[in-house]
Formats: structure tokens, sequence, C-alpha cells
């Protein structure tokens, strides 16, 4: 397992990390708009309580819609789109805390940027924030938050970081990290919301300045996450030192 790196103070203004910063916003823009987009869409379409239709629907949109800004951004800043992933990565050593802070920095701020086009650009309907189940206790919503953000993050792992998985099932790490997204959502979604992604959160939360039970959903994904990348990276994953010029990994 790599050491963590802290990165230096010069690292903020070179050209790359400035480049990667802006594809972690463009990236976590997209996929927070399509994602609150679709959930939107749904109750406008079919108002009243989440039906299965409907939760397959936002599931797909969530899953394709992070497949696609993962596979568009993975050679420019390694596509995290989510504070979690980010967290967990730094854990291991595969990207400097600095780093990781600029890439939260763009995250937040893509997320907030996406939730107030929706906003402003969609009549009639609210943008919706994450929200627990119909009696769910705060602290069941955050174990199933901590549960499927460790599948998250232990995914990425296992198909874009390990290297020795890069010449085998590499090629699908965005297809394999949208597709455990999707299946999260479906188990999840009733549940604690299925966040997995404090950004994803953060922006409805903010524009709506709704903050019921938001700990969860920082909380949760952040534990599971470090979980994640301290289980893999200390049991799985060939021993790595960091190169600040070089910390794409799909």
């Amino acid at each position: 397992m790599g050491k963590i790196a802290l990165g230096s103070a010069s690292e903020a203004s070179q050209p790359d990390a400035i480049r990667a910063a802006l594809a972690e916003f463009i990236a976590t823009f997209l996929f927070v708009f399509a994602g609150v987009g679709s959930a939107i869409a749904y109750g406008k379409l079919l108002p009243g309580d989440l039906t299965p239709a409907g939760l397959v629907a936002i599931a797909l949109a969530h899953g394709i819609a992070l497949f696609v800004v993962i596979a568009a951004t993975a050679n420019v800043s390694g596509g995290h789109v989510n504070p979690a992933v980010t967290f967990g990565l730094a854990l291991g050593g595969h990207i400097t805390i600095l780093r990781g802070a600029l890439y939260w920095i763009a995250q937040l701020l893509g997320s907030t940027a996406a939730s107030l086009v929706l906003k402003y650009i969609v009549t009639g309907e609210a943008v919706p924030v994450h929200a627990l189940g119909a009696k769910e206790s705060a602290v069941s919503g955050f174990i199933w938050e901590i549960i499927i953000t460790f599948a998250l993050v232990f995914t990425v792992y296992a198909t874009a970081v390990d290297s020795k998985a890069k010449g085998t099932v590499g090629g699908i790490a965005p297809i394999a990290i949208g597709f455990i997204v999707l299946a999260n959502i479906l188990a999840a979604a009733p549940f604690s919301g299925a966040s997995m992604n404090p950004a994803r959160s953060f922006g409805p939360a903010l524009v709506t300045w709704n903050w019921d039970n938001h700990w969860v959903y920082w909380a949760g994904p952040l534990i599971g996450g470090a979980l994640a990348g301290l289980t893999y990276g200390g049991i799985f994953l060939t021993p790595v030192s960091y190169t600040p010029v070089n910390d794409q990994f799909l």
C-alpha cells in the first residue's frame, strides 16, 4: 500500500493539476445534471411515490452517466467524480492530499452548478435531495452508505487502480464502475437514497437549503471509501509510489 502523499504548494498551480480539476468540475456537473435531472423528469411524468419502474430509470441514468463521464475524463483527471473515491485513493497514496482537495472543490462546485441550472430551467418541479426511506433511521442509512460506497471504491481499485487488472479488465473499468453504482441504487435507494457520493448530495441540498440528515451522505461514503481503499490497498494491491505528474488511473 502506498504512503499518503501531502503534495507541494506549487502543485496547485501546475497546468496538469488545473486541467484535472476542470475535468472533475465538468464531469461532476454532467453526472449530477443527468442524475438529478432523471429524478426530476420522473417526478414530472409520474407524480407521487417512486415506483419500481422509476427506480430502474433513475438507476440507469446514474449508472450510464457515470460510465460516460469517467470514460471521457479518465485520461485527464482519473475520472473520480466523487469525493469518496478521491478520499479512498488519497489514503492509498494514489493522489496527493493537495490535489485531492482541488478535486473536492471542483466536484462540489460542479454539483452545485448543475443543481442551480436545473433549479432555474425546470418549471414547476423541485430539485430533489437525498433522503432516508420511510421508517428508516439515520443510523440505518449511514450503514447502507458505508457498505455501498465500499463496493464502489473497491470496484475502482480492482478495475482502475490495480496495475495487474489493467491488462485484463482495465478497459472495462468505467462500465464496471457505472454498473456497481446502478446496482447499488437499485438495492439501497428505497432505504438510504443511495448517494455514495457527497458531491452528488451536496449540490441539491445547497440550492434547496435542505440539510436533513445530510451528515449521512458525507460520513457514510467517506468511511466506506476509506475502508475500501485501506482494504484493497493493504491486502490485494502491489505497493506503489505516487508520481505527481501521472495520477490517472483509468
